[in-house]
């Protein structure tokens, strides 16, 4: 029987090993020597090189000269990632739905701007979107509106035969290199 246990024991010790330490170990050398940027969370640093967000990770922006992502159901807390699950007979989704488009004062509005995605964190809006807030952004930035279209146009992208998307955070960071009057992205607190 004594046998048996070493035995056991070697199995579930060396299981172990292979489970918890070999593998991970072995996934972590491979992501950081194939995918070095997106192993490491995909981060994008200012001119100072400080660290302001991750290109994957919505963040909340509110001062006028920025592009401001869609709602969260979170917070923008990337470690509660989840949707509200609200019905649309929930008066809450009403209330926040009209908060949102009291923000805006456009009709119609794209639905992206009133809606939160399902993990409460998606870093992009549609150009739709971003042109919505076009006019506000380019006063509060003192620039030509027509310049900052330019950047839209340019940094959207269509993955997969969807409407044109916009990371928000790289779209903010641009501006802030191209027009820098406006307050400065803060990184994670």
């Amino acid at each position: 029987m004594l046998t048996h246990l070493r035995a056991n024991a070697v199995l579930v010790g060396l299981t172990m090993l292979m489970c918890c330490v070999a593998y991970p170990l072995t996934l972590l050398g491979i992501g950081q020597a194939a995918f070095p940027e997106q192993a490491n969370g995909s981060l994008l640093t200012n001119a100072n090189g400080q660290v302001i967000g991750s290109r994957l990770i919505a963040q909340a922006f509110a001062h006028d000269g920025y592009f401001w992502p869609r709602p969260s159901a979170v917070d923008y807390n990337a470690a509660a990632s989840g949707g509200s699950n609200w019905g649309a007979s929930n008066p809450k989704l009403r209330e926040r739905a009209e908060k949102q488009l009291a923000l805006f004062r456009v009709t119609p509005l794209p639905a992206d701007l009133v809606t939160a995605s399902g993990s409460g964190l998606d870093p992009h809006i549609t150009l739709r979107a971003a042109r919505v807030q076009l006019s506000r952004v380019a006063a509060a930035r003192s620039a030509p509106s027509t310049e900052i279209d330019a950047v839209l146009t340019a940094r959207a992208v269509t993955p997969q035969g969807s409407e044109p998307l916009i990371n928000v955070l790289e779209l903010n960071a641009e501006l802030n290199q191209r027009w820098p009057r406006s307050i400065p992205i803060r990184g994670p607190e």
